[in-house]
């Protein structure tokens, strides 16, 4: 069988890094780089040379400015020799996306419940583990404690994730998303000088309802899109509605998840009349449109036949 050479040279300095051929894998008593080998095979072998970079921190590419080759790329399949010149670049350190998933929605739950239960140092200390006697007070901790439980939950039991890991760097900058927006927002709304919205309960009751059903509908675009990938697969398909009502949304837009998500948020914002709310939803919005767009993107291009009447977030606007 011919096997192939492969050349990884680092991508700023085009230094050699490592040469796999027929001498290297018997030195260092590893197989030798096959036809079919994929990428992620390949990294698994670099890996070998140089324990430093695990295969997660590595990007292998075919031009040093051009994309990321993904694992299940098949070496004889790229556009290359029997010689393949691959690029290195050193993503940084890893952490996985649960890690970090449970990490930054683990805090908003904490951190919020602080405030409502007003610990000592916040408010004074004349309202030390003093209650609230509005009642959206209330209903605006159990909604909020009811999202991050939710997406905790969804982590660990619904959630199949395409890539393992992500630079550890991300962890604090979502941390400090989350987190700060949580602080903020619950420290006006449970505040012992917090006013009710405007129109009193009838406006509670309509945001509530809003509330709601964006979270189901959340939830049923989470399992919908479960259930299109087996478990440890990368398979990608077109997500299509089902026999739940709420999975009908797919019909008009490429990321109801993320329709349902705002919507939570809006609902949210128009229970407690809140601005800090307001903003971390406008916030929240701007960066689900622009994950949705690209996601919306990905999927024109990799599916002739995806359905022409779908916008990315908004329908038929965005």
């Amino acid at each position: 069988m011919k096997h192939y050479e492969v050349e990884i040279l680092d991508a700023k300095t085009r230094e050699k890094l490592c040469f796999l051929d027929k001498l290297t894998s018997l030195r260092l008593c590893f197989p030798q780089v096959e036809p079919h080998a994929t990428i992620a095979e390949i990294k698994n072998l670099f890996t070998k040379t140089h324990p430093q970079w695990y295969p997660a921190r590595q990007s292998l590419r075919l031009d040093p400015k051009g994309k990321s080759l993904k694992d299940e790329d098949v070496l004889q399949k790229l556009p290359v020799g029997t010689t393949a010149t691959l690029y290195f670049r050193d993503l940084g350190a890893q952490i996985s996306w649960v890690t970090v998933f449970l990490t930054e929605y683990a805090g908003p739950l904490f951190i919020y419940l602080l405030f409502y239960f007003r610990v000592p140092f916040i408010y004074g200390h004349k309202y030390d583990f003093t209650s609230s006697r509005h009642t959206v007070v209330h209903l605006a901790c159990i909604c909020h404690s009811f999202h991050y439980i939710k997406r905790l939950l969804e982590t660990l039991f619904v959630h199949r994730f395409s890539h393992g890991t992500m630079p550890l760097r991300n962890i604090f900058k979502n941390c400090t998303y989350y987190w700060g927006f949580a602080a903020w927002m619950a420290y006006y709304i449970n505040h012992p000088l917090y006013t009710p919205p405007t129109y009193g309960a009838q406006q509670v009751k309509l945001a509530l309802a809003i509330f709601v059903i964006c979270q189901l509908g959340n939830f049923s675009i989470h399992m919908a899109l479960r259930d299109l990938r087996p478990a440890g697969s990368k398979t990608r398909k077109i997500p299509y509605p089902t026999k739940n009502p709420f999975t009908w949304l797919f019909l008009l837009v490429s990321c109801p998840n993320y329709t349902y998500e705002v919507g939570s948020w809006i609902g949210f914002a128009i229970m407690t009349q809140c601005l800090p709310v307001a903003l971390f939803s406008l916030v929240g919005f701007t960066q689900m449109t622009i994950w949705a767009k690209g996601k919306h993107r990905s999927y024109l291009k990799e599916f002739r036949d995806y359905p022409p009447l779908r916008m990315p977030i908004i329908p038929f606007l965005l």
